[in-house]
């Protein structure tokens, strides 16, 4: 894995100079794709330059105990090979998991659905309790979220309530919330003490990227005609429906 690195700093020098091109930074698609390359790529020449290090250090030390006679330094000596060995092997480990290739989806911002499902007003509750919880964890990641929609109930929870939260890695940190949640509780408003169970469902929806479209003029068919229904005699008498027809 060592001889990779040289090739991820070649990879990385080129996408820092490619950031400081101003025509790609005009470019915002460009500019975040490059962003997200460097994020990923990052970490892992941090962690094989980590490992060259370590291994490096192992070989010095080897190199120490075969001219050594001292049985002591010997010894001292091989219990730091195997410290570092035992070190080099958790780095690879890791290195291993970062070089395998990123979800395109995971840097993705989401827009996040949570319905109250069977349990009547203790299923709104049990969803406004699940938007309260993601809620703060995006505090704690610094994300924005922005309520889209909702339908409140007047015990403060809520029969539906839609929001999108942006930031870094949003949907690759929230994607296996999706799936229908339940809780099995007392409710405040049960004087019986019997215990309820109440479902809600979540969807987490990456969100889409707007794409640009280029509309040739020569690619559109333009259709002039006498327009029907209400407008007098004027309508029968001037052009006034334009038909557009892309080719």
């Amino acid at each position: 894995m060592i001889e990779k690195l040289e090739g991820y700093l070649a990879q990385l020098k080129e996408i820092d100079e490619q950031l400081s091109d101003s025509n790609v930074v005009k470019d915002i698609k460009k500019y975040k794709e490059l962003t997200q390359e460097r994020s990923h790529l990052s970490p892992v020449i941090d962690s094989l330059t980590k490992l060259k290090k370590l291994e490096e250090e192992i070989s010095d030390a080897m190199q120490l105990t075969k001219g050594e006679t001292d049985a002591e330094m010997i010894a001292l000596a091989k219990e730091e090979i195997n410290s570092l060995q035992e070190e080099a092997e958790a780095e690879e480990k890791k290195c291993k998991m970062l070089l395998i290739p990123p979800d395109p989806l995971a840097g993705k911002n989401i827009i996040m659905e949570i319905r109250a499902g069977t349990g009547g007003d203790e299923a709104a509750l049990f969803a406004a309790d699940l938007f309260r919880m993601y809620s703060h964890y995006a505090e704690e990641k610094r994300w924005k979220i922005e309520i889209m929609n909702s339908n409140e109930i007047g015990l403060g929870g809520y029969k539906e309530i839609v929001l999108s939260i942006s930031g870094k890695d949003v949907y690759g940190s929230l994607r296996f919330e999706s799936g229908v949640h339940r809780v099995q509780r007392v409710p405040e408003t049960e004087s019986g003490g019997r215990i309820h169970t109440s479902a809600v469902t979540v969807a987490v929806l990456p969100e889409a990227e707007e794409t640009d479209i280029e509309i040739k003029p020569e690619d559109l068919k333009i259709d002039v005609m006498r327009a029907g229904g209400p407008g007098g005699q004027c309508v029968n008498t001037t052009d006034s429906a334009v038909r557009l027809t892309h080719l």
